[in-house]
């Protein structure tokens, strides 16, 4: 259903407002039928929490007025502003009394977002459970992480894990390794949404088939439904109950967001007045697409790429305008969290994310990100966090970096090595044969030493050997039909190597 080109000024706003009530009440009865298809008392709780909430989205994208932030009202702030941006130096302090850390620790949960697969790194299953560095996940050194703090400080920080459909069941059979790890587990499901179709805003699914292909009719809605399925699944009255008061959230995949005692001082030491906290960081020329955080209309605003008109791209994208981004570590009071789902007040710009199915239908999803709900919680600033805080594994590139000697592991938390003399990360630029996870493995007999290394890109058929040093600079190009095998302790410093380069066995 398309409203443009319509020409009826005297009943045009007459003829939208009609013609969005009713594609709304076309979607109403399509869900309806969805939802007599359940086969239980639970699964029609449940999915009449999931319809209620995904009707809430349909409404508010039909509402769309236009642009949510319009570009000439937006105001930067400095990287370091007191009030709204506070640079992590100014918290920093050493916190020497114990039972002060446990009292303050007591009053913590940290909830991780589980519910993406590692499927754009070749593997099958939750992408929190890919081996990341010493055999070990990234489930199993956020496990050792909240342990390691339990045992230390005689503490129950408990783990909370948001999974999707898609991540769930493979999730849960994990969980059983952990039975006699010092930490309370926890799981939720974010909510699932059907897809619609592109012209007619229906759904795509006619039942409530979620197996094989007809998976592809549903979607879970973006991070941002995390408060209305944390809210939904009883858990946050739980631990409200039990005397918790913030959460510590963040991505399973950044390896760098641990609880950091320092902020959680910060926080409890605010709590009267702050309800969220956005962790921010240096912008780089690697982070340009990351959202910012803006001053906009008297508040504090994260503002993402897809919300930037195309001709002011290039600025947003500047490091020089726009110094700092979102990390999505994320402090929040719950108490607050309770309040604005129970008040309607949560105000997310919705994305909409155009997808094509394997049959060719155009659909449209409807998602939110967990970051904009900061202007809807009283007192939200950032902090201007090291970058250490923020290390995501997004690519093969990213695991080799954290795979290798410029990470040190103590009880599941890395380090930068100390023998590093830099404390910027090499800019490391993977080719497509290293694309997925078991075709990467197998191009190292040994994971390089880097600990000197600025900048490395790798393209074409090329593997390495053990014992390999990369120092400085480092080009290694393997063009169509050549083969490069870096022999066994090869030192290259500062070179580029090209054509073909095969040493074999006789």
């Amino acid at each position: 259903m398309s409203f443009e080109g319509i020409k009826r000024s005297d009943s045009q706003q007459e003829f939208k407002s009609l013609a969005k009530k009713e594609a709304e009440g076309a979607l109403k009865q399509e869900l309806e039928k969805l939802k007599l298809a359940a086969t239980n008392e639970k699964q029609r709780e449940e999915l009449g929490k999931d319809f209620d909430g995904f009707q809430n989205l349909f409404r508010r994208f039909l509402e769309d007025k236009g642009p949510s932030i319009h570009w000439e009202k937006i105001r930067t702030l400095p990287k370091d502003s007191c009030d709204m941006i506070i640079p992590y130096t100014k918290i920093q302090g050493a916190l020497d009394d114990d039972a002060r850390v446990k009292e303050l620790l007591s009053k913590l949960v940290v909830v991780k977002l589980n519910g993406g697969l590692g499927t754009s790194m070749g593997c099958k299953g939750p992408k929190s459970v890919i081996s990341v560095s010493n055999d070990l996940t990234f489930l199993d050194l956020t496990v050792q992480q909240i342990e390691h703090l339990n045992k230390k400080y005689g503490c129950d920080v408990p783990l909370v894990l948001m999974n999707s459909f898609n991540t769930d069941e493979d999730t849960k059979k994990v969980l059983r390794k952990y039975a006699s790890c010092q930490v309370n587990i926890y799981t939720f499901m974010q909510s699932k949404y059907p897809r619609i179709k592109k012209e007619t805003l229906l759904p795509v699914a006619q039942d409530l088939d979620y197996e094989g292909a007809a998976i592809e009719n549903w979607y879970p809605p973006g991070h941002g439904d995390v408060y209305n399925s944390f809210y939904n699944s009883g858990l946050l009255d739980g631990f409200i109950v039990k005397g918790k008061e913030f959460m510590f959230m963040s991505n399973i995949d950044n390896l760098g967001a641990t609880v950091d005692i320092n902020i959680l001082k910060h926080v409890f030491e605010r709590k009267d007045s702050t309800e969220f906290v956005m962790e921010v960081t240096d912008k780089t020329r690697a982070d340009v697409k990351g959202g910012t955080l803006v001053h906009y209309e008297n508040k504090l605003r994260l503002l993402e790429i897809a919300q930037v008109p195309k001709e002011h791209v290039d600025e947003f994208k500047s490091v020089t305008k726009f110094k700092i981004f979102n990390t999505n570590n994320l402090w929040i009071s719950l108490p607050a969290i309770k309040r604005v789902v129970e008040e309607k007040a949560l105000n997310m710009e919705i994305i909409v994310n155009n997808k094509t199915m394997d049959n060719g239908q155009g659909v449209i999803q409807l998602e939110t990100a967990v970051g904009a709900a900061i202007r809807s919680f009283n007192g939200s600033h950032g902090v201007n966090v090291p970058r250490n805080r923020f290390l995501p594994v997004k690519k093969t590139s990213d695991l080799l970096l954290v795979m290798s000697n410029l990470y040190d592991m103590k009880a599941g938390s890395l380090t930068m090595s100390k023998l590093r003399q830099f404390p910027s990360t090499p800019l490391i630029k993977l080719g497509t044969h290293f694309d997925k996870v078991r075709s990467f493995l197998s191009r190292f007999a040994d994971i390089p030493d880097m600990l000197d290394l600025d900048h490395l890109t790798v393209s074409g058929d090329v593997t390495f050997g053990k014992g390999v040093i990369l120092k400085g600079t480092v080009i290694i190009i393997a063009n169509h039909g050549d083969r490069i095998d870096i022999p066994s302790g090869s030192l290259l410093e500062n070179k580029i190597v090209s054509g073909n380069l095969r040493i074999l066995d006789h």
